[in-house]
């Protein structure tokens, strides 16, 4: 196996739910995988340059296989519907090995986890690794209609079950998930993890911020980035600097910081292209960051060069 990368081959696809696949991804000669904690995800090679992220929704103690599922999604950039044709059984792909932005926290409290769609998938991988802790915690999986939820059987099936609360767009009104309430009547202490498209995600964090939920125990991953609006005088120039050899490079306003690196000599590890996966996480020495990612990188440390930018004049980057 490459340093990062892994041959694996589709052990098995199923239809879980309309438009969504479920894929298991071993090791062809039988190995075991690099290990994993629960939020985590990997990058598939879908086709050459075409590379999207999914998370693992399997037990964390697996070590024999990753388990993803992809919603067929004609709206987003062409990865799904590109996997959902032309990835099957049998079919060999490229896997990067599992990173984690969206970790567990430690806490003695109830964990509150609100999945949106098939924003659930890393929530599951966090229920079982909190029903082997006998930790407390509940799953609000919140859907369109039954036929569109996934895993049910998966779910009806665990020992965590009774923890598990779905709510469908088309039910009786008294099952729809009322955030507001939810969060009101969370112990205190409680660390809340949210996973969905764009808008159910930030319908969820106002709700835990009216709620006075504290920013540090609420948690969230976006699976795509949110678009951000411009300045009104447009794009700003700016300066990036490498520390190891001092060089200057200028970044115009129709380029990227990762698209400067890479034209200088200083290519990084590029992904998601939208500040989403993490891979192209660089140390930030000096300068202050306009950070454009969805990884709710915070302070002037850590900068992702795929899709932010720079408020400061000059950045110096630790490369």
């Amino acid at each position: 196996m490459q340093h990062g990368w892994m041959e694996l081959e589709i052990a098995s696809r199923e239809t879980i739910a309309t438009d969504i696949v479920a894929l298991v991804l071993v090791d062809p000669n039988g190995d075991e995988l690099p290990p994993f904690s629960a939020g985590s995800h990997v990058d598939v090679e879908i086709a050459p340059d075409l590379v999207r992220q999914y998370s693992l929704c399997n037990n964390p103690q697996d070590q024999d296989r990753y388990e993803i599922a992809v919603l067929k999604d004609p709206a987003s950039r062409g990865g799904s519907v590109k996997l959902h044709e032309t990835l099957h059984k049998g079919s060999r792909v490229r896997v990067s090995e599992p990173r984690n932005n969206f970790p567990l926290q430690s806490s003695d409290a109830r964990a509150i986890l609100v999945g949106g769609g098939i924003g659930v998938t890393p929530l599951l991988c966090m229920a079982e690794r909190l029903a082997i802790l006998n930790a407390p915690f509940d799953l609000h999986y919140c859907t369109r209609s039954l036929d569109r939820t996934a895993f049910r059987e998966r779910i009806a099936n665990a020992a965590y079950a009774p923890n598990v609360h779905f709510h469908f767009d088309d039910g009786a009104p008294e099952q729809l998930l009322d955030p507001a309430a939810l969060f009101a009547g969370a112990e205190p202490g409680s660390h809340v993890y949210v996973c969905g498209p764009g808008g159910f995600i930030d319908w969820i964090l106002a709700a835990a911020e009216q709620a006075n939920v504290p920013k540090g125990q609420v948690h969230r991953e976006y699976f795509t980035s949110v678009a951000v609006e411009p300045p009104a005088g447009g794009e700003a120039a700016f300066e990036i600097q490498i520390a190891s050899t001092g060089a200057v490079y200028q970044v115009p306003p129709d380029k990227s910081v990762a698209a400067v690196l890479e034209e200088n000599g200083h290519g990084v590890p590029i992904s998601c292209e939208q500040g989403v996966c993490g891979t192209c996480i660089t140390r930030l020495l000096s300068g202050e960051p306009d950070h454009r990612d969805m990884l709710a990188l915070d302070g002037n440390a850590e900068f992702t060069p795929c899709c932010s930018r720079a408020f400061s004049p000059r950045l110096v980057l630790d490369l």
